[in-house]
């Protein structure tokens, strides 16, 4: 009997991905454009980006019903193995909820943990949670290291455009405009599980300069734990930009890049660019 480990695709964990390092993948649904699309299997983040350039309406990410993730766990589980779920934080989406409903009929089979995070945030506690399933712990053991550790999880980006705060509500048209005009960059973070602003800089310099000093006050980088950079769009010049300008907070290390998919892209649009690490 042996632990595996499930988590949806907000995590932006694609299906090819997921398949390679062995993570079971649980897709959302995401409408645009008059048409429905699975997360991560049938809409990739770069045709997701193009796709959201040319439409006018605002997509929308349905949650991850009961039903789907007991579809889900009893095709996990049915060899005897057990089972640990690692969702999208439950103050962005219904989706915990549902897998803990699903869960009960799976008692001491399978865990469910919420991530209290999104994105590459979430990524990460599932990239920990395969690490300790590879050292043979149990399911329960492995959610309780899960729980211990995701408070130390710190998200932080910078959003390129204004445009999809405003399509979304967040903002108005009046701030949009003269935020561009000036080229402001709000600077976001995911604080008790929510997407919050936490600050906002002119231009890309003194935005990364911002996230540097919220790296530097949280203690740095554990460097032992998963890490990454985030980015969206197909166009990754901000993200090398950035990879530029965080030589001292990357101290030599080499940093993998991880492409923002459906579930926060809508939101942020292209462009964006950030960090996600265990503080040390």
């Amino acid at each position: 009997m042996s632990v595996k480990i499930m988590m949806d695709s907000a995590s932006d964990i694609n299906e090819g991905e997921a398949r390679s390092l062995g993570i079971f993948l649980v897709p959302m649904q995401v409408t645009l454009g008059g048409r429905e699309y699975y997360d991560g299997v049938t809409l990739l983040p770069d045709e997701f980006f193009n796709k959201l350039k040319e439409s006018g309406d605002m997509p929308q990410t349905s949650l991850i019903n009961a039903f789907r993730w007991e579809e889900a766990f009893e095709k996990a589980t049915k060899d005897g193995d057990e089972l640990v779920v690692v969702t999208l934080s439950s103050n962005l989406s219904g989706t915990y909820a549902a897998a803990v409903q699903a869960a009960e009929k799976f008692q001491g089979k399978v865990w469910v943990v919420d991530s209290l995070n999104a994105a590459l945030g979430e990524r990460l506690l599932g990239l920990y949670a395969l690490r300790l399933a590879k050292e043979n712990l149990s399911a329960k053991e492995i959610a309780e290291r899960l729980e211990k550790q995701k408070s130390k999880i710190r998200l932080y980006a910078v959003i390129d455009t204004l445009e999809y705060l405003k399509k979304g509500g967040r903002i108005s048209a009046t701030t949009a405009f003269f935020g561009e005009l000036l080229g402001i960059k709000p600077i976001v973070s995911v604080i008790d599980g929510k997407v919050e602003m936490i600050g906002k800089a002119k231009g890309h310099k003194k935005s990364f300069q911002f996230i540097h000093e919220c790296v530097k006050k949280t203690g740095g980088i554990d460097f032992d734990m998963p890490y990454g950079l985030i980015y969206s769009g197909a166009d990754k010049t901000n993200v090398e930009k950035y990879k530029e300008e965080s030589a001292e907070i990357l101290q030599g290390h080499d940093v993998q890049e991880y492409s923002l998919g459906c579930t926060i892209g809508t939101h942020i649009g292209p462009g964006a660019v950030g960090i996600a690490y265990f503080v040390e």
